[in-house]
């Protein structure tokens, strides 16, 4: 028995050595494809210090219970770019701040100095507009003793 050789096509010529590096070669371009779609696309959620967050959870939870000690409450309403909140009116501080935060995208998290503009309602403007899903936090500023937290869908 002898093996016959095609002399007239070289081996890059044929169908199978080229169908047999494409299949490697696929896996190669996706995995390399799935790395970049990771490094843009990765998500914000796990934190490096545990512990740290713990203790700012239970600060945050007694400035919040201190809100609610002192009877004060809030309303959020967006209308275009226009942003304002709603406080009884027996509370007047010259501002308050606003942090909007985005569930999954700390990139566009955001903080605005709300201004006074009638008794118990503060407003701003936002750098653009937003929608989605959205969790608010008011409070005076650095050092306030109260804090309220909400949830918006715009």
């Amino acid at each position: 028995m002898t093996i016959q050789h095609d002399i007239e096509h070289p081996w890059y010529r044929q169908f199978w050595p080229w169908f047999l590096i494409l299949l490697p070669a696929t896996a190669v371009v996706a995995s390399i494809y799935t790395m970049i779609i990771a490094a843009h696309g990765a998500d914000d959620l796990v934190v490096d210090d545990y512990y740290k967050n713990g203790l700012a959870i239970n600060r945050q939870l007694t400035r919040q219970q201190e809100a609610k000690t002192m009877g004060i409450s809030a309303t959020l309403q967006t209308e275009g770019r226009d942003v304002s909140i709603r406080i009884p009116e027996r509370f007047s501080f010259a501002q308050l701040r606003l942090r909007l935060s985005h569930p999954m995208e700390a990139d566009r998290d955001m903080t605005l100095a709300l201004h006074r503009v009638a008794p118990g309602i503060y407003q701003s403007k936002l750098p653009q507009a937003i929608s989605g899903q959205w969790i608010w936090t008011v409070d005076v500023g650095d050092g306030s003793r109260w804090r309220l937290d909400g949830e918006n869908r715009f």
